[in-house]
């Protein structure tokens, strides 16, 4: 259990109360929890997962491999295999070990992750390789942390998605992150479940998925006395200007049913003050990185708009 306060007799009351009631041992400042490391520094605090990370590397063989630059090679394109599965459960361990990893720490191996574990129930050789590519990436940046220094002290959001980038269903990707305090504190790198005619219907199916986390996120920090009230709308970023005029449109004037929910909810949000629409340069948009492979470059410029850094 973790204890946080402002005031430091506040938090000395509530474990005395609690060691009333139940049997308790009082661990001092929390160094590791659940396998993260919590670093404190003057600007600000750091968790990190490099332990844990070397002890996957070790785990499957990798301890001892070449780094790679980026998770995903950005020209690969992923297929389902039509032969003979390869250590089907094997490759369901690995990519098991990194989505801890990927959910605690590392929002830059989000997609290669969740694209990797479409292939769980029959992997061939080139997932094996592509796998393979994640873990040497991980080998080079095992110091990697989320570093929250407190400014800026409001939400803001990234959404994207890559239409059709899914070969073998004609699927598209979407991909949102949310920050605080210069950090990540929720992201995402999902399949949609429905196939859109456009690009601009794509990155509005990305944005609801958005909108409702942000909502989430809405919800939960009103619930926080300290969080000053009232709360302003969550900013979300995109990157399609079509998009953001859908958004702000009083109509939608389509024919997909499931867009015209979305669109309805997206509404909704807005008109309630959740949440506020802006538009962004692909280039600036944090959640690129989380619907297609990117070139070394742009994978670690998303990393320090993530608050990702060597620790």
């Amino acid at each position: 259990m973790l204890i946080f306060g402002t005031n430091q007799d506040q938090v000395d009351s509530t474990k005395e109360f609690l060691s009333s009631k139940f049997a308790m041992k009082d661990m001092g400042e929390a160094e590791v929890i659940l396998g993260i490391k919590i670093k404190r520094e003057n600007m600000g605090i750091s968790i990190s997962q490099s332990h844990y990370i070397e002890k996957i590397l070790n785990k499957f063989n990798f301890k001892d491999c070449s780094p790679a630059s980026t998770p995903v090679d950005p020209s690969l394109k992923l297929l389902p295999n039509k032969g003979i599965a390869v250590s089907p459960l094997e490759y369901s361990r690995a990519i098991g070990s990194l989505m801890y990893a990927m959910i605690s720490t590392r929002p830059d191996i989000a997609y290669a992750v969740g694209k990797l574990s479409r292939f769980t129930s029959n992997p061939s050789t080139h997932h094996w390789q592509a796998l393979g590519r994640v873990f040497k990436y991980l080998k080079g940046t095992m110091d990697y942390g989320l570093t929250y220094i407190g400014f800026p002290s409001v939400i803001e959001g990234y959404s994207n998605a890559s239409w059709i980038n899914n070969k073998e269903d004609h699927s598209s990707t979407s991909g949102w992150v949310f920050l605080l305090g210069g950090g990540a504190i929720s992201w995402a790198s999902k399949k949609q479940t429905c196939i859109t005619d456009s690009t601009m219907e794509s990155e509005f199916v990305a944005l609801a998925a958005a909108g409702k986390e942000a909502e989430w996120l809405r919800n939960l920090i009103y619930e926080i006395p300290l969080w000053p009230k009232p709360m302003a709308p969550i900013s979300i970023r995109c990157d399609s200007e079509a998009t953001l005029a859908k958004a702000y449109s009083q109509v939608y004037n389509g024919k997909s049913r499931h867009l015209g929910v979305r669109h309805s909810m997206v509404r909704e949000l807005i008109m309630h003050g959740a949440i506020s629409i802006e538009y962004v340069r692909t280039q600036q948009n944090l959640a690129d990185h989380l619907t297609k492979g990117l070139t070394r470059d742009l994978v670690k410029g998303s990393a320090v708009g993530l608050g990702l850094k060597s620790i």
